[in-house]
This record gives C-alpha cells, structure tokens and sequence, in this order.
C-alpha cells in the first residue's frame, strides 16, 4: 500500500496544531460563537460585548460551562484539519507532477484549497453543528455529543452544510495568502544565506504574524456568510420565541434577509472584532505549531517507516 508520506506529516502537524490552538483559545471561542448567535436584533440584548458573556459564566458559577462542547470541538477540529491538510498537501503535489511547473500559482493554489475545504466540510458537518449547538446552550445546560446529535432528524446534523461549502473560500484565501508570503519571506531568507546552506524555516514569530495576516484578511472578506453560519447552527434559546429567531429560518438567504430587515447593513459585521479576534489567534497559534513540529512529524513517520520495513524484512526472513 502506497502512502503519500509528505502529505501524511502534513496533515499530522496540521492536525495536533489545530488541536493545541482549539483547546487554548476555547473560552474565547464560546464567549464569541454565544455573542454573535445572540446579537441579532435592535431589541433586548443579554450581551452587549464578550466581556458580558464572560461575567454570566462567573455569575451564575458556570466558568467552566466556557468549556462545554470542547471534546466535541476538538474532535472536529482534529478530523477537520487533518482532511483539509492532507487534501491540500495532496492536491498540491499532484498538480505539480501533473503540470510539471516548479511552483502552484494563486489561482491554482484557490482552487486546490477549495476542493479540500469542501471534502472537509462534508466529513466534518455534524461534529461542526454539534459544538455549535453546545456552545451556543445556556450555560450548565449543554448535552452530549449523542443527544446533540439525535434531537432532530438526520438531516438537521447537516444544519449549514451549504453555507460550510461557501466557506471553503475562507481557509482557501487564508492559506493562499500564507503560502505566498512564507514563499518570498523564505525567499528572501535564503537569498540572505549561503547558496550551500541548510534551506531556511519561518521563525515561530514569523510564522505566528503571516498567520494573523492571512487570516485577517479571510476573515474580513467571509464574515457576513460566518455570522450567518452561526445563526442557523445556534442553539435554540428557551427564552426567545419562534418569531424573533431568525434561526428557524433555516435557509441562507432567510437569514441574510433577516439581519438586513433588523438590524440593516451594519448587522452582517455584527461581531467581527470577536471573530478576528479569535480566529486570527487561532490560525495563528495553529501554523505557528504547525511549522514548529511539521520537521519532527517528518522524522517520526520516517523512522516508523523504516522500523515496519525492518520489521517485514525479519519475518520473511525467518
């Protein structure tokens, strides 16, 4: 059986980092994903700002309901970017064997990075939908995984699943944008050194600040559709009535439609500071792990490759 090894430490690295990163930032990601699922009209508002859901966690004696859903949450994280990393990694290196150029160019590069968003989003979508559910729920009222999933039909695990495959767009101009300044970055690098030398890697502030950048930049162009995204996998509020929800609308045009008749334009970027707030950390802490390890990653797999193959040769052998 033939193993893209490569794209295998890829998908690894990417993978524990996204773990480490989720597991770090997730009270700020449930002070987020509650802020933004509730802010959604001129009317009364629980919260006004992240701090607000922070101090009902600490006054109702719930602070580590900040953590409901986080196994949940990193097993979608764990599946999501080791897809997303080892279909990007794989795409990528095919396309260079195929066309025979030495490097993938921006269009090509979107492209790649689509079609590995969209085969992540379809694997991933009811672990997606059930961490939202979860976090979204009143404090110390959160469900398992199980019954998150089985409260509606089948097809409800699949809430914002068209909405996901739009998104793909996000992590495609995220890591585009990375790529191409990790390349002239080391570019330049290497420029710098000597010809002979070893080739040159992105400190972890350098990696740590091209990943906000990229991020940044993704996050502001994909906002309306993440806001929009949230609300329809929100929780169900046992405080609000079915007519001032605008998440029993469960199409996306309902949606864009309802946060324009409420709350007008300024509403589809309702929230953006606490998105790129925590994303951009995120994404961050995530490449600049990534980076860090990905030459271990390497070296372990070899080494476990070579210890299967010593191991098959001493069988056969005896």
């Amino acid at each position: 059986m033939n193993v893209d090894l490569e794209s295998l430490a890829e998908a690894t690295s990417g993978a524990i980092g996204s773990l480490l990163s989720t597991t770090i930032l997730y009270p700020l990601d449930t002070c987020k994903t509650k802020y933004q699922a509730e802010a959604r009209s001129h009317g009364h508002r629980r919260y006004r700002n992240l701090t607000d859901v922070f101090l009902e966690a600490i006054s109702n004696r719930q602070v580590l309901s900040l953590y409901q859903g986080l196994g949940t949450k990193n097993l979608q994280a764990f599946f999501s970017q080791f897809v997303y990393f080892y279909g990007y990694s794989y795409f990528k290196r095919l396309y260079l064997q195929k066309s025979g150029y030495k490097s993938i160019g921006t269009k090509a590069n979107l492209v790649i990075a689509a079609a590995a968003g969209a085969c992540t989003a379809i694997v991933t979508q009811p672990l997606d939908t059930a961490s939202s559910r979860m976090q979204t729920s009143d404090f110390g009222k959160s469900k398992g995984l199980l019954s998150t999933l089985t409260e509606g039909s089948w097809s409800d695990a699949f809430d914002g699943l068209s909405i996901s495959l739009l998104l793909t767009s996000n992590p495609a101009i995220q890591y585009t944008v990375f790529d191409q300044l990790k390349h002239r970055t080391l570019k330049n690098k290497q420029n710098e050194t000597d010809k002979g030398a070893s080739p040159a890697s992105l400190s972890a502030f350098m990696a740590f600040l091209l990943g906000a950048i990229s991020k940044s930049i993704a996050t502001c162009v994909t906002y309306p559709a993440i806001r929009c995204k949230v609300i329809i996998q929100a929780s169900d509020s046992d405080e609000a009535s079915s007519k001032t929800k605008i998440k029993s609308q469960k199409t996306v045009s309902r949606v864009l439609y309802g946060i324009w008749k409420r709350e007008g334009i300024l509403g589809f970027f309702k929230g953006l500071h606490a998105q790129i707030l925590k994303t951009v950390l995120s994404s961050a802490l995530l490449l600049m792990i990534k980076e860090k390890i990905s030459a271990t990653t390497w070296v372990l797999i070899l080494a476990v490759k070579r210890y299967l193959l010593h191991s098959r040769a001493k069988v056969k052998n005896l």
